[in-house]
């Protein structure tokens, strides 16, 4: 990731009324770090797009492609509106213009910052924002040991995915581009609220992301159709649009669903800051990408803090 662009990854959705204290790793942090896995992987398959193709069109491809095919796989999903009340209608709206809303500002904010420093902030301020909404609405109070792990994460990420530019020369910062990725970052975050409360009042997990992504896919649509979609229709551009659609939503998107309901929006979010961490080390195996010392303390760093959110809580542990 921090060479290349981020996948549309934005559903961290908070589990309401979850007793993470008793929810050990297969329970939640497993489904959840594993969809933080794939999301790592779209910056090495996008690069093997054909050359040309906009980056803001391939993601929108993936999440067109695989929102509507999680729409349509996931049982429930169809009658889901009608079997929600008018407030949590309301909430499915909100949350699919939520995730629509997620590469709108993405990847403006990537054309005027760059890759790594949108990265950043778009990934480093969502948990921050889940925390704070989740205790503005009273879904759940931060706590000492999420405050610690996040914040220690949150400094992993920014070393790793700086590292080359602080080993570089600086570059003066677009504020436009600062808040546009902040914005990403607050999309992360209401929409993770929004299909955790949904999720928490006993609608299916596969039926709530089936219709926010299918919803958000058809959204994003309409600006999928305004832009130059020739590199679609040759073989690698086809193989790279099914692959992001298939792997890094579909497939993504329905584990991070199963995880969520036993594990609170922002130990979530914080966890899907492994994404960085498997996009730098695909880069430098895959890609034959260079990291410099600072990234590498960086990872060690994001590697503690995402040990500590994963590992449940045991005797003599009440950090959460």
């Amino acid at each position: 990731m921090p060479n290349r662009t981020t996948p549309l990854t934005p559903a961290r959705p908070a589990a309401t009324g979850p007793r993470p204290s008793r929810t050990g790793p297969l329970g939640g942090p497993a489904p959840i770090l594993t969809s933080a896995v794939l999301w790592g992987t779209t910056g090495t398959a996008s690069s093997l797009a054909p050359a040309g193709a906009p980056a803001a069109a391939i993601g929108c491809a993936g999440l067109t492609l695989g929102g509507i095919l999680l729409f349509l796989t996931s049982r429930g999903a169809g009658a889901l509106p009608a079997a929600c009340t008018r407030r949590e209608r309301w909430l499915l709206v909100l949350g699919a213009l939520a995730v629509a809303g997620y590469p709108v500002t993405f990847y403006p904010a990537v054309a005027r910052t760059g890759v790594a420093v949108a990265t950043v902030i778009a990934l480093g301020s969502a948990p921050v924002f889940a925390g704070l909404l989740s205790w503005i609405t009273g879904r759940a109070r931060p706590t000492a040991r999420w405050a610690v792990a996040t914040a220690a994460a949150v400094l992993g990420c920014t070393l790793l995915v700086l590292g080359p530019e602080l080993a570089g020369r600086a570059t003066p910062m677009d504020p436009t581009g600062v808040v546009l990725a902040a914005c990403a970052g607050l999309s992360y975050a209401v929409y993770s609220l929004i299909g955790g409360r949904l999720i928490s009042r006993g609608h299916p997990s596969d039926a709530v992301m089936g219709v926010l992504f299918g919803a958000a896919g058809l959204l994003v649509l309409p600006l999928l159709l305004a832009v130059d979609m020739h590199w679609l229709a040759t073989t690698r551009g086809a193989a790279v649009a099914v692959y992001l659609a298939l792997f890094t939503v579909f497939l993504a998107y329905r584990l991070f669903g199963h995880g969520l309901r036993r594990t609170p929006a922002s130990v979530a979010t914080s966890l899907t800051l492994a994404e960085p961490a498997v996009a730098a080390v695909l880069g430098v195996a895959v890609l034959g990408e260079r990291l410099p010392g600072a990234s590498w303390c960086g990872l060690a760093v994001l590697g503690l803090g995402l040990v500590l959110l994963a590992v449940p809580v045991g005797a003599g542990s009440r950090g959460r």
